[in-house]
């Protein structure tokens, strides 16, 4: 039996935390992996000469661009295309923007919006087509579950997820045909360097969720790698919560 042909895969924001997780993920399930890093520059060469000696037969390679930047994802397109199609992409690359909603600056929310919605959608429009020709491809959105439940603060950054969820659920139903599947991960909180600066909230935080602990980057990571196999080939237009419980629980809670 002849093994499936190895994926091509762009993860957008994989020099640290969840982002190198997929990135160590797909690496680990066969995949060639390009990724790219806005200033995790040493993380970035590191991981890459890592894989590189681990997993000598794939082949890796890390990208420099600022997603805030319009100029920077077009220059990143070229880059790209001229290194042949990809047949997955994942959209992991993300910027917060804690606000409360009354409160709200509108260049500071516009640029959440350009890294979490703008950037992908500029990307999808560049990668998808070229899996559309080839009747085969895999789009997975890192978003979260501010997207669908209310969180205070977090207005602008819980705007741009619910945007990223609409466009990804429209995309799979304008995909399906081709054989491009098109799923939405919405994590909870996450034990990364973003977290930090909850950290005299964290016991509290935890004591909120059902599974007692935050996720960590290697539970949303296997998502990931199993959406891209072709066990996953009939999910599509999916909003995947993994959130140890925290959506599914209810709001108010009995001391």
């Amino acid at each position: 039996m002849n093994e499936p042909a190895r994926r091509r895969v762009l993860v957008t924001g994989g020099g640290r935390g969840l982002g190198a997780a997929i990135v160590r993920a797909l690496a680990a399930a066969g995949d060639d992996v390009s990724f790219t890093y806005r200033s995790a520059s040493a993380e970035a060469d590191t991981m890459v000469k890592e894989l590189a000696s681990v997993y000598p037969q794939q082949t890796f390679a890390a990208h420099q661009a600022d997603l805030s930047d319009k100029g920077a994802v077009e220059a990143l397109i070229k880059t790209l295309d001229a290194g042949g199609p990809f047949s997955a992409f994942v959209h992991n690359a993300g910027q917060s923007y804690d606000v409360l909603a009354v409160m709200l600056d509108q260049a500071k929310a516009e640029a959440a919006m350009q890294v979490n919605f703008w950037s992908f959608t500029r990307l999808a429009t560049a990668l998808v087509r070229p899996m559309m020709r080839a009747r085969d491809g895999r789009v997975v959105v890192i978003g979260s579950v501010t997207a669908e439940r209310g969180n205070q603060g977090n207005a602008a950054y819980a705007a741009s997820k619910a945007a990223l969820l609409g466009y990804a659920r429209t995309l799979a139903i304008e995909c399906a045909s081709r054989g491009i599947t098109v799923n939405y991960i919405a994590p909870g909180f996450i034990d990364t360097d973003m977290m930090a600066k909850y950290g005299k909230y964290r016991e509290q935080m935890e004591k909120q969720i059902p599974a007692q602990r935050f996720a960590k980057p290697e539970d949303i990571a296997g998502l990931v790698a199993f959406l891209l196999t072709p066990a996953a080939s009939y999910i599509t237009g999916a909003y995947l919560p993994v959130d140890g419980g925290l959506t599914a629980a209810m709001g108010i809670h009995r001391s």
